[in-house]
Parts: C-alpha cells; sequence; structure tokens
C-alpha cells in the first residue's frame, strides 16, 4: 500500500483560494473508497481546535465534494482518545490545518496523536496538511511558532522526520530568508508558494499540483543554491 502525503504550500479554505488542489485530494480519497461516501478527518490542533476552521473544511469538502466531514477534537478534552480513534478507523484522508506548529507537535506527542496518524498513513489513508500541517512531516520545519511570530525570527526546528530534508510553505514570502538558512545549514529542502502542493509518495517527491504557485527543490552545492522548480504533472485551473 502506498504512503501519500499531499502538502499545500498556502491559501484560504474560506475563501476556496486552494480548491482545485482540494478537488486533487478529493478524488484521491473517493478512489480510496470506492463505491461508499468516502469520509475525511479534520485536524485543527494548530490553531487550537478553531471550529470555523473546521466549518471552512466542512462547507468545502462536504458542500462542494459530497465527503463526509469529520473532526478530531484534543485541545480542550471534548472527545475522548478511544472515540478519536474510531474516526481515525473511518478515515479515508486526513486533512492538517495550520497554526502554530510546535504547539501542534507537542500536543500529539502528550496525546498520542502522532501514533494515530502514523497508523493511518502506514495503511494508505491519505495524508494531507497546509502550511503547519505541510511542514510537519519533515526532518526539520521552517517555522516562527517557537519565536513569536516575526517574519525576522524564523528558525528551523526538528519535525516528525517522516521525509528527509526541510520546508518552508508560503515560500513567496519567505524566500529570502529561508534560501540563506537553506545555504548555510547545508540542507536540502522544498519552497512550496501560496496555491501549491506537493506529492509525496513513499517518501519521495513525485509531482507538484498548482493553482497559481510554484513549488522549487532547493539544493546547497560548493556555496551555491541550485533552485529547480518541480514541474507540475497536474497544473490546475484557478
Amino acid at each position: 500500500m502506498d504512503k501519500v502525503l499531499i502538502c499545500i504550500g498556502g491559501g484560504e479554505l474560506k475563501s476556496k483560494e486552494t480548491l482545485p488542489i482540494d478537488a486533487y485530494i478529493a478524488q484521491k480519497a473517493k478512489e480510496r473508497a470506492g463505491e461508499r461516501r468516502a469520509y475525511g478527518l479534520f485536524i485543527p490542533t494548530a490553531s487550537h481546535d478553531s471550529m470555523p476552521y473546521f466549518n471552512s473544511f466542512r462547507k468545502t469538502y462536504t458542500s462542494v465534494f459530497d465527503i463526509k466531514a469529520d473532526v478530531a477534537l484534543t485541545v480542550y478534552g471534548e472527545m475522548s482518545m478511544s472515540k478519536i480513534a474510531d474516526k481515525f478507523a473511518k478515515a479515508d484522508f486526513i486533512y492538517v490545518g495550520g497554526g502554530d506548529t510546535v504547539f501542534m507537535l507537542d500536543h500529539w506527542k502528550k496525546t498520542g496523536l502522532t501514533e494515530l496518524i502514523r497508523e493511518a498513513y502506514d495503511r494508505g489513508v491519505v495524508v494531507c496538511g497546509l502550511s503547519a500541517g505541510a511542514i510537519c512531516w519533515f526532518e526539520q520545519m521552517y517555522t516562527d511558532s517557537e519565536v513569536g511570530g516575526s517574519a525576522e525570527q524564523y528558525t528551523l526546528f526538528p519535525g516528525l522526520n517522516w521525509i528527509k530534508g526541510t520546508i518552508s510553505p508560503h515560500y513567496n514570502a519567505r524566500m529570502l530568508d529561508f534560501d540563506e538558512k537553506i545555504l548555510y545549514n547545508n540542507i536540502d529542502a522544498v519552497g512550496l508558494e501560496d496555491r501549491s502542493a506537493i506529492e509525496i509518495v513513499n517518501g519521495e517527491i513525485i509531482r507538484s499540483v498548482t493553482c497559481g504557485g510554484r513549488a522549487f527543490r532547493l539544493c546547497p552545492e560548493d556555496g551555491i543554491l541550485r533552485k529547480n522548480e518541480i514541474e507540475p504533472v497536474l497544473k490546475l485551473s484557478e
């Protein structure tokens, strides 16, 4: 069973900025579901379990794509972990929302959500995420979560290490600083602009999926940063 990650660089669910990418994810979920109605599980930990955020997810995936949308709430203890585990067992895809990446990973570790997500990923459930939900899978993450949110204070921070290298979401807004850090640390990276995504299958980037943004591979070599656009196998209409 292939292990699939879809990482989205940025864009607002509420205003449907990533709708063509969402359509691609929905199709993947429906293929996995077969004859039954597909089931998507939203994880809003990074936004401290924001229900308006979940409502935006539901309006997109249920109203537009006819997918059953559910949510895993763990931050304030509304749901038992056994109930959440039941939701994971039904999921055809998991969508991790954006927000505070460091808080999210710390909370997952405390509650056991990391293990639930990993088990789902290992059995072929499509795992997706935007911004914080896109970068957490990598060896290192480019984030401001630990240092207060200033554009001058982004740093590399340990991620889950499912995927080697590091990654920046919103690359169109953070390019110069991220490029400098990648070159200084001599680490391979991915830069994901808003409204772009990469699909990773069994640990390897196989394509980008875009609706206005671009995705780049960044490779330091002899003191020079080599930058190559990941050609979109699917360049979707805006």
